[in-house]
């Protein structure tokens, strides 16, 4: 450690994984990576434009799972009768007696956990794209916004949905409605802005108070 010393604090970096600590190079391109010499972790990526790019995913984003909250998500006939089905409809669907923290913790997982991260992120952003100092709580929100990050599972219900139209098919004649095509579409983009969001970055910007 005796070759850190001295070393300001904000150019100092642990590594998240194994803890290596390194001092960065006071610049680093858009674009360029710095990575953790012993485990090869990246440590920061900064992109220019980075947060404008985050924040209209994160506003197309909520748009979709609006759109996917409210149209028939599947089409499902047999046997001569026809039903549809909402993605409430698949978080509610184990609703009754004791299946009811089953079914609270579907709609939490794929919906509100989502959603919440979603706004969360933008309360920490907009601030800040808008040359605005950041939000009063922004460190909190951007901090539980990454908690959240674990338990968003819209992508793993997609993945559910898609083993079961496998399973069901052969049952009866399923068609996917506007709502699984708008919920698959909102787990590329929730992906796509994840590719975009370097914590590094976000929170130096906190700690400026503006852009860099």
């Amino acid at each position: 450690m005796e070759e850190f010393a001295g070393v300001p604090l904000d150019e100092l970096r642990a590594c998240p994984h194994c803890d290596a600590l390194h001092r960065l190079p006071g610049h680093i391109r858009s674009r360029a990576k710095a990575v953790c010499g012993r485990c090869g972790s990246v440590l920061i990526a900064p992109r220019n434009g980075a947060f404008t790019r985050i924040i209209a995913l994160a506003a197309t984003a909520l748009i979709l799972m609006v759109a996917a909250l409210f149209s028939p998500f599947l089409d499902l006939t047999a046997a001569g009768m026809h039903s549809n089905a909402s993605i409430l409809d698949a978080a509610m669907a184990f609703s009754q007696g004791i299946m009811l923290p089953l079914s609270l913790a579907v709609g939490a997982f794929i919906i509100v956990i989502p959603v919440l991260r979603l706004l969360l992120i933008l309360y920490t952003l907009v601030p800040l794209v808008a040359g605005r100092p950041a939000a009063a709580r922004a460190p909190i929100a951007f901090s539980l916004a990454e908690a959240l990050k674990p338990w968003s599972m819209a992508e793993i219900f997609v993945i559910g949905v898609a083993v079961a139209l496998v399973k069901v098919a052969g049952l009866a004649t399923v068609t996917p409605g506007p709502a699984f095509w708008a919920f698959g579409a909102l787990v590329f983009v929730t992906v796509l802005q994840d590719s975009f969001m370097d914590k590094e970055q976000i929170w130096a910007a906190i700690d400026a108070g503006r852009v860099r």
